[in-house]
């Protein structure tokens, strides 16, 4: 890959970090610019405007969580639910400037689009939930719908960081407190499985923690 190619991808790693770190109105595009290396005008001649980076890190984020989906192997629903629980949280902290910010760099709600990924990553929880309840996973006094439990789960995953931000007040949210969505995610399903399934899910949750992540915390 020639230099020429690589910048692009420069400039968009960069203005991730900043729109994370700063949001994105109190970022400009020189400093984008600076942290990418490379003169202003470099950096406008790929993408004239800071919408265009953040619309071109939509169709990022987009694209990786489809190539996951389209490679994605059947295992244990145990490990199979902790993955996609994982990637969620992952996925979300490293572009979370797109829900935090979204309501600032598309103030017409109708230019917002499409809510597909957010549809598909629904879908994909509940046919989770659905091969707990075949593989008899749950209580049998569950005393809830597994509709209602989907989407108490996926509200947990998907604005978790909204709740640290208005109810606990933080404003500087680190990959620890993301963690902790995670543990809040589980506390919503685990008292919903029989014991065994419980032992499962925990033991599977503990094997994916040990694996190396590098989340973005500048």
């Amino acid at each position: 890959m020639n230099s020429r190619s690589r910048t692009p991808d420069k400039i968009l790693e960069a203005a991730r970090r900043l729109f994370n770190e700063k949001g994105y109105a109190a970022t400009t595009l020189t400093e984008i610019a600076a942290a990418a290396g490379i003169a202003q005008g470099n950096l406008t001649y790929h993408f004239p405007t800071k919408l265009d980076l953040v619309l071109r890190l939509e169709e990022q984020a987009k694209t990786t969580t489809s190539e996951r989906r389209a490679k994605l192997a059947p295992g244990t629903i145990a490990d199979d639910y902790v993955e996609h629980l994982l990637f969620a949280m992952e996925l979300t902290w490293n572009n979370r400037f797109m829900l935090r910010d979204r309501s600032q760099y598309l103030k017409d709600q109708s230019a917002i689009g499409s809510s597909t990924e957010s549809v598909a990553d629904y879908a994909e929880l509940e046919s989770l939930i659905q091969r707990i309840e075949q593989e008899n996973m749950f209580r049998q006094d569950l005393g809830v719908s597994l509709k209602e439990l989907t989407t108490s789960l996926w509200i947990v995953s998907r604005y978790w960081m909204d709740y640290l931000r208005e109810t606990e007040g933080l404003s500087d949210i680190g990959w620890a407190d993301q963690e902790r969505g995670i543990q809040q995610h589980f506390a919503v399903l685990l008292p919903c499985l029989n014991a065994t399934a419980r032992k499962k899910f925990q033991a599977a949750l503990a094997q994916a923690s040990k694996q190396p992540f590098r989340p973005d915390t500048k």
